[in-house]
């Protein structure tokens, strides 16, 4: 079973889509359930996992409406303010939402970058490894080094970082993300997402502009951490979904059979506990 671990749906007349203000107009209109569908059939996907992308709880309400009538949506990764003197409720409320399978606050946007490291924020990531809700980081390369200390208190804490922490591929930023990557791979039970990439490269990208980024990622994480996400319709951007679809088919080809099923949806199954 193949899965898109990262996409998204929005409806930017809702309101709370403000990065979208600045966003090209490409991506700035409706993309929804049968804009999707199409994309599935051509890339072998079977199931996805939608992930939030507004600061509210509004938006996170109207995700799991239309997960709860499109079949192919297998659960949603949603948002709550981690900051609310409620959040430890708010997290444990979630848990019985149907269809909540995690949390991602927007930590991309937070201007303190060690944020994710605040003591303040323990209770709640102490709740959301009782719950077993799964955490999404949204995070850039600036925000390793506070995500690492986040980790290494809740060892336990169930996490992917989105994006593959968004490494500065146009610009060849890849040492310094390398022994980041490497040392919370090592370090942690963190899970990884191969999505995003190509948004980061510089348009018309080809294989090898992201080759090396993507075998730091298996080799740091290996198969069994390691899912493939389409970021659907950001990646609309710089790409298409079944270019970067069979991309990703290209870039992993020195997997085993096995090992390729796992990225291409087993990691995902297992993480999200997605089932047929």
């Amino acid at each position: 079973m193949r899965i898109d671990s990262h996409h998204h749906f929005w409806r930017p007349a809702r309101g709370d889509y403000g990065w979208l203000d600045q966003a090209p107009a490409a991506i700035v209109r409706d993309f929804l359930p049968d804009d999707l569908a199409p994309l599935l059939g051509d890339a072998g996907v079977e199931r996805t996992i939608l992930v939030q992308a507004a600061p509210s709880e509004a938006e996170t309400t109207f995700l799991l409406a239309l997960a709860a009538r499109t079949p192919f949506v297998a659960g949603v990764v949603g948002w709550t303010d981690f900051e609310a003197p409620d959040a430890v409720e708010r997290v444990r409320e979630g848990v019985r939402r149907p269809g909540l399978l995690g949390l991602r606050p927007m930590v991309q946007d937070i201007a303190d970058d060690a944020w994710l490291a605040r003591p303040e924020l323990d209770p709640v990531f102490d709740a959301m490894t009782e719950t077993g809700l799964r955490f999404d980081a949204l995070v850039r390369p600036r925000h390793l080094p506070a995500l690492r200390a986040r980790l290494a208190g809740h060892p336990e804490l169930k996490i992917v970082i989105d994006h593959g922490a968004k490494p500065e591929i146009a610009a060849g930023g890849l040492a310094d993300w390398r022994r980041a990557m490497q040392a919370i791979a090592a370090e942690t039970n963190a899970f990884c997402k191969l999505s995003g990439l190509a948004t980061e490269a510089a348009p018309g990208w080809r294989d090898d502009d992201l080759r090396p980024y993507v075998e730091v990622l298996i080799e740091a994480f290996g198969p069994s951490r390691l899912m493939w996400g389409s970021d659907w319709p950001v990646l609309n951007l710089n790409g298409d979904y079944l270019e970067w679809s069979r991309a990703a088919d290209r870039l992993l080809a020195g997997l085993s059979p096995d090992d390729l099923a796992r990225v291409r949806g087993g990691t995902a199954a297992d993480f999200y506990g997605v089932t047929a």
